[in-house]
């Protein structure tokens, strides 16, 4: 080697070189074994898909397939030294054999693993017969050719082993989906609850009162009275009840006076010692779903702040970005908030997530804790 090869050396024959050519030597090894086990179980599952084990064993090679990608994706990523791209499983739409069977089929990255493992042979004897003439006589330009020849193995890994971005937002509208709709039967629940705890075995209790206030009118009209009187204040306990529960569904200030008026009554109502502040700048009214996420989003936020914060003054902003309405809570607690499993945070998170918001908290050991949340002005309905 001449001197300004040797040079040269540094920057060109180090630790990546040497792993993208034990890389490429490898393809050779590797394609064959996963062509073997690829095209053996394909071919028979294909052959015999007119019988009971057809499908199944098709299934079966593909999710072999799948597996063959995925150490196809972690080879790729040993030698660039990022972390290995982790695809989702194969999505299954019911449940028992014949839902995982049909999920491994309908798969498209199992089938796009399945072409890989099939072109990995011809491709791995071509870069293996270069990399080793290269390795023997082409030491002045062995660097080059191996990015150059990693380049076309990262092209092939990428195009063919790669979750598509459209499943990948498919996977992700489902999983949204799958919270919103969790979120309204637990929502619906709780109303149910609410009104057989609450205000329902309160009328119950008011009309056997009314009941017996009826039966003795005739006989002691003072005592009636006095029946009526406290069935009354019953009726006004019982309607209260329902305001509050009507207040959880959607609060009538928030649909006739919008957030700055609806934030502030919830902030009227938090226990916190020194109070809350309110102060929303915003230009109009964002869609109304996005209103009532708000709304609700904050409430929560205020009573975490209330039980568990032990702050003496918090504050609420609202403010539009763009096409995003944000929103700010801060208290002046003992901080270290944050969405374990389970917890408020964490569901409120999840929430969020589900209509393309976000949620972050900032909360260090004896605080204070500032919470961001990002929604979009306008839902996907109204964007078209």
């Amino acid at each position: 080697m001449t001197k300004e090869n040797q040079n040269l050396r540094p920057p060109l024959y180090g630790r990546l070189m040497w792993r993208q050519v034990q890389h490429l030597l490898l393809n050779l090894p590797v394609g064959v074994l996963g062509f073997a086990a690829t095209s053996v179980l394909l071919v028979a599952g294909l052959g015999l898909s007119i019988t009971v084990i057809g499908l199944p064993l098709l299934a079966f090679g593909l999710g072999t397939s799948r597996s063959l990608g995925a150490l196809g994706r972690r080879r790729s990523a040993l030698v660039t030294g990022e972390p290995p791209v982790v695809a989702p499983p194969a999505r299954i739409t019911r449940p028992g054999v014949a839902g995982r069977v049909t999920a491994q089929i309908t798969d498209s990255l199992s089938w796009r693993s399945a072409l890989y493992c099939l072109v990995l042979v011809p491709w791995g004897i071509l870069s293996f017969a270069l990399t080793l003439v290269l390795l023997v006589v082409g030491w002045p330009i062995l660097p080059w050719a191996m990015r150059f020849l990693f380049a076309v193995d990262r092209m092939l890994t990428d195009s063919l082993l790669m979750p598509s971005a459209l499943s990948e937002r498919v996977r992700e509208l489902e999983d949204d989906r799958g919270v919103v709709v969790d979120t309204a039967a637990a929502d619906l629940r709780r109303i149910e609850r609410d009104l057989h705890d609450g205000a329902q075995a309160r009328l119950v209790a008011l009309a056997m009162d009314l009941g017996l206030a009826k039966e003795k009118l005739t006989e002691d009209p003072e005592a009636a009275a006095v029946m009526v009187d406290a069935a009354h204040g019953e009726v006004k306990l019982a309607l209260q009840e329902l305001r509050d529960l009507a207040r959880g569904i959607h609060p009538a200030v928030l649909t006739d006076r919008g957030l700055d008026a609806a934030l502030s009554a919830v902030a009227a109502r938090c226990t916190v010692p020194g109070g809350v502040t309110v102060h929303v700048d915003l230009p109009d009214r964002p869609a109304s779903a996005v209103e009532g996420i708000a709304y609700f989003t904050v409430s929560e936020l205020l009573t975490n702040v209330s039980k568990h914060a032990r702050a003496t003054t918090a504050s609420v902003e609202a403010w539009r970005t763009d096409d995003r309405l944000i929103l700010q809570v801060k208290d002046d607690g003992q901080g270290n908030a944050a969405p374990h499993p389970g917890s408020g945070l964490a569901g409120l998170t999840d929430r969020v997530s589900a209509v393309d918001g976000l949620l972050l908290i900032d909360s260090p050991p004896a605080g204070p804790t500032t919470v961001t949340v990002e929604l979009p002005w306008h839902t996907r309905t109204q964007r078209g």
